[in-house]
């Protein structure tokens, strides 16, 4: 099916431009949404009557989500999970929490604007990618952590994947007497 696109849509085209979708994908998101418009030519009259209307609001959008952006651009969040030893985490993190970390800083963001292809499965400093509009799109910083304190110390780069870095004991120096005694009888009598 052939569509005016009714604003920028990101690899499928730029507003006002005659683009070739899949019926379905016409159909249920591009029309729906009002982000497109059949392509016959009672439907280029209106789109050309009412561009300049079109470009005014995508231009106010993007200076809204600009600004947005600026504010938001760059900025690191502690997000505190249970993990085991080894760093992965008893659970994960998907789109809807960052979207909750957002709103509770005071950020109104859509789950469909955040770029997460997989959940986040292991602690440690993620980049996020958001879009705020088709035009406009930022990345922060997720340092998903234990806890408050491990957070601090994997921003100043220290890796929490050890039992050094858990409980502060080095494992390269540890020996095997640390474990047992070698003087112990083996077999259980006393032979001395």
């Amino acid at each position: 099916m052939d569509v005016i696109l009714l604003e920028r849509i990101a690899k499928l085209g730029q507003m006002g431009e005659t683009v070739k979708v899949r019926d379905g994908f016409a159909r249920n998101f591009l029309l729906p949404q009002g982000k497109a418009l059949r392509a016959n030519a009672a439907n280029k009259a209106r789109f050309e009557s009412e561009r300049a209307t079109l470009e005014a609001r995508n231009l106010e959008r993007k200076s809204e989500a600009q600004k947005v952006a600026d504010v938001l651009n760059g900025k690191s969040f502690i997000v505190v999970r249970s993990a085991g030893e080894t760093g992965q985490l008893y659970g994960s993190v998907a789109a809807r929490d960052v979207v909750e970390i957002l709103s509770a800083e005071g950020f109104n963001i859509g789950r469909n604007q955040v770029e997460l292809n997989t959940p986040i499965k292991a602690i440690g400093l993620h980049q996020v990618v958001i879009h705020l509009h088709a035009e406009v799109e930022i990345s922060v910083e997720l340092n998903v952590a234990r806890s408050a304190e491990e957070a601090e110390r994997q921003l100043k780069g220290e890796s929490l994947t050890s039992a050094d870095a858990i409980y502060g004991i080095d494992e390269d120096a540890l020996r095997p007497e640390d474990f047992f005694d070698p003087e112990a009888d083996i077999d259980g009598d006393d032979d001395r």
